[in-house]
């Protein structure tokens, strides 16, 4: 899993979290027999940490380029509240089976796996316009060894 931007991000913005799952294959002898093992992801379920989630959804998400990092994507989320949270990721894995070299077949349900949580801390960002500079108003706010105004 992957989260972007991390591991700090702004409350009211797109923050962009998707998977990295792939296919995965095993062979395993049981009882002196060949088995060949293969798990697909299919669905994945993203836990947001602040109570909200997604899924189970087929959209495993991907990277945006940082320039565009606050975009909305099919896997995105916007925090309403500052502070830390961790983020979950559960992959459902569908699988199928062979033994000794024989036909696919189906194994019945899925395998859900959660990736390691994720930490990110939410917060928040304040804007303010001013009609002069510090040259022409040493004392402005936001001028260095000025207090700044509470938010």
């Amino acid at each position: 899993m992957t989260v972007q931007p991390s591991p700090h991000t702004l409350r009211g913005a797109e923050t962009n979290i998707f998977a990295e799952a792939t296919e995965q294959q095993f062979d395993v002898t049981i009882l002196g027999q060949q088995v060949h093992i293969v798990a697909t992801p299919e669905e994945y379920t993203y836990k947001y940490g602040d109570g909200s989630s997604l899924g189970p959804t087929p959209f495993a998400g991907g990277p945006l380029p940082q320039d565009r990092w606050g975009e909305k994507t099919r896997t995105s989320h916007v925090y309403t509240q500052t502070g830390d949270f961790q983020v979950v990721l559960t992959t459902h894995f569908q699988g199928t089976y062979s033994v000794n070299n024989g036909p696919p077949l189906p194994i019945p349900g899925q395998g859900q796996f959660n990736a390691p949580p994720q930490a990110i801390s939410v917060w928040r960002s304040v804007t303010r316009n001013y009609a002069d500079d510090c040259i022409r108003n040493p004392q402005g706010a936001g001028c260095p060894g000025v207090a700044s105004p509470a938010p």
